[in-house]
């Protein structure tokens, strides 16, 4: 279990902020915990002093590219890019220096998985440099993926079938709890627990983390295997849960193997 990085971007700036709240509307901007004063490639740095691989810069809507290709210049090929990546700048992505790149809404397009752009997508960059985004939120009892910055349901629950069915095209799978993204309001017990009874490829879950008490349920009911993303609550963007040395030097790749 190791403890995966991030850097999320909003209008240029690294923030934290209630996943739920993104929206297309101009004038309706996001609830917003924490907007740093520190420039993406202080965090890019931060993290590559303390070897934490396998963290992710996303981009959470337009205006974002230039501190993206910040972040991922200061250290390339220490940390994955997702945010509007599609099959026409995947490869660009890579090329500025992205491990790999995180895909969502340009895979589950129209409601549903869209199995041929899926395989062109791995066929141009291969399935080592791809992370599917398999983020969720619940609907009619159930945990269904959500696309268009979280704010559109899917017809795909989130379900290990869905795992199964994925894992053949890409490395990793990176899993926002968005009804509980940025609310430090504890984790999805239900989803986590899902995710820990189930172990093909590397997983990581982000979403309510705000004490140790949720590093060691995940831990718990994610059986070792899960690695998480600490956003709000951590000290380095404006939180109180966490230290952000603390996590490094506790679950730190250096550290923690598979």
């Amino acid at each position: 279990m190791k403890f995966r990085p991030c850097i999320d971007l909003h209008n240029g700036v690294v923030k934290q902020i209630v996943g739920s709240t993104l929206s297309d509307q101009d004038n309706q901007g996001p609830v917003t915990n924490f907007t740093s004063e520190k420039p993406p490639d202080w965090y890019a740095l931060t993290y590559k002093e303390d070897k934490l691989t396998g963290g992710h810069v996303i981009q959470l809507g337009q205006g974002n590219e230039s501190a993206a290709k910040a972040a991922l210049g200061a250290w390339p090929g220490g940390m994955q890019i997702g945010g509007g990546i599609n099959i026409d700048n995947a490869a660009t992505w890579l090329d500025h220096g992205a491990s790999a790149v995180i895909v969502t809404s340009w895979v589950f397009h129209g409601g549903i998985i869209n199995l041929d752009r899926l395989e062109k997508l791995v066929k141009a960059i291969g399935k080592k440099h791809l992370v599917l985004d398999l983020s969720c939120r619940k609907k009619e009892n159930a945990y269904r993926i959500v696309t268009d910055r979280w704010q559109t349901f899917t017809r795909e629950a989130f379900t290990h079938g869905l795992l199964d069915r994925l894992s053949a095209y890409c490395s990793e799978y990176l899993i926002h709890a968005v009804d509980v993204e940025g609310k430090c309001s504890g984790i999805e017990n239900k989803l986590v627990k899902l995710l820990g009874s189930w172990d093909k490829i590397p997983v990581t879950y982000a979403g309510g983390i705000h004490s140790m008490v949720d590093i060691n349920m995940i831990e718990d009911l994610g059986k070792g295997h899960i690695d998480f993303t600490v956003g709000s609550a951590l000290d380095i963007f404006g939180g109180k849960g966490f230290a952000y040395r603390d996590l490094a030097r506790l679950y730190g790749s250096a550290t923690q193997t598979k």
